[in-house]
């Protein structure tokens, strides 16, 4: 059971890209002050823990009214975290949504750039494979520290942006997406391997 958890916190986790989103919010929250970039933290961290709940737990009646395989999905959830896995790498400026002062906490830094394509076929499928009553209240629970932890990281930021160096947040965004590309990776040969057999 906590092997179930950690792996599925860790999953979770880098899906929600925390440092890349973290990189986007310290830009565009620029030349705010702090109080009010810990509020747009926190409003995003609410928007980002309603999107998952309702993806995790209904997103396989989505599958059963669309008639959509898990194997198709996992192709094609895998294909678009793979894109927004070499837009990190790359650090291709690919947000730009919300730039115009705006309130920027759900939209663009819940949905789409937290939450985006590839994270929401990522979950679900991992709501999806989940048959046990037990394996889907340890991974709700890896869920909601998974969110928990994002939200630390953004309020966190909100706090210390100053002390925060373009080239480690540029390290770890680049890190998140090698990450995200090996699962993206993985998702796409098990979707062909099941195709196949």
């Amino acid at each position: 059971m906590i092997d179930i958890f950690v792996k599925t916190y860790f999953k979770l986790f880098f899906l929600l890209t925390p440092f890349a989103a973290t990189s986007i919010f310290l830009s565009m929250t620029k030349g705010m002050p702090s109080r009010a970039k810990r509020g747009i933290a926190m409003r995003s961290t609410a928007g980002v823990l309603v999107i998952t709940l309702v993806i995790f737990f209904f997103g396989r009646y989505i599958f059963e009214v669309f008639g959509i395989t898990l194997d198709a999905f996992r192709i094609g959830a895998g294909t678009l975290l793979m894109l927004s896995a070499i837009a990190l790498v790359r650090e291709t400026e690919f947000y730009q949504a919300g730039l115009d002062g705006g309130d920027i906490a759900v939209v663009p830094l819940a949905i789409p750039i937290i939450v985006g394509p590839g994270t929401t076929g990522a979950l679900f499928l991992i709501g999806a494979e989940v048959d046990s009553t037990s394996d889907r209240v340890v991974s709700s629970l890896a869920l909601l520290l998974a969110v928990a932890s994002v939200g630390a990281i953004l309020y966190a930021a909100a706090m210390m942006d100053r002390f925060l160096k373009p080239r480690i947040m540029s390290l770890l965004t680049k890190v998140t997406g090698l990450v995200l590309a090996s699962l993206a990776a993985q998702l796409i040969f098990t979707g062909i391997k099941n195709f196949l057999t």
